[in-house]
């Protein structure tokens, strides 16, 4: 398996057969050349995780890949082919993918809380999109939400000693600044579980497991 980033929470995961883009969003960048892709996946709605704009023309020079989307992000796909996908289901994209949790982490009482899926890939690698799912089978993988509104540091240690991989690296971190990766980043090292290997992995780099 590799994992590429292009900033905050979007993916390239290359396993077996696949090739899985996950959550391009506004704040990410390069994926837009990609090509080859069996699949995108998208977490929830929000435009960190979901940019419409750049999806289409990037779905037109990929025309073998199948979308696939929480159901609180259809309202802005308009006429892209798109297969929503809910807790518990299972598909196949050259990898098989599980789909894990159903509410965005909750980011103040007096805000709704909308759809958020998890994603679980080829058994390996698992990132729950906006939220503090823990799946019941074991991770190799993680990709650990690290910064934003709806996120204290307790709570991105809880989530790592919970699912407690072998490997885990940063997600969902383009709201803070250099100094602020730098603190975040040697907290998980040193706060996460004993056996777990926590990585930086830069936007631009890629995780071979």
């Amino acid at each position: 398996m590799r994992i590429t980033r292009y900033g905050h929470s979007c993916l390239l995961i290359e396993h077996d057969d696949a090739r899985l883009l996950l959550d391009p969003g506004i704040f990410s960048q390069g994926f837009e050349q990609l090509r080859g892709l069996t699949g995108v996946l998208i977490t929830h709605q929000h435009a960190d995780h979901l940019d419409v704009e750049r999806l289409r023309p990037l779905l037109d020079a990929n025309p073998e890949a199948q979308l696939h989307c929480d159901e609180g992000s259809v309202g802005q796909l308009a006429d892209l082919p798109h297969a929503v996908v809910r807790e518990g289901d299972s598909v196949e994209l050259g990898s098989s993918v599980q789909v894990i949790g159903s509410q965005h982490a909750v980011i103040h009482p007096d805000l709704p809380r909308i759809p958020n899926v998890g994603y679980l890939v080829g058994g390996r690698f698992f990132t729950p999109g906006d939220a503090f799912t823990v799946p019941e089978a074991d991770v190799e993988v993680l990709g650990l939400p690290t910064a934003a509104p709806w996120l204290k540091l307790t709570e991105a240690v809880g989530l790592l000693r919970d699912v407690h991989p072998r490997i885990a690296f940063p997600v969902h971190d383009a709201v803070l600044s250099p100094p602020g990766l730098a603190l975040w980043y040697g907290q998980f090292s040193n706060l996460g579980p004993a056996g777990t290997d926590f990585q930086k992995l830069a936007p631009g780099e890629t995780l071979s497991v």
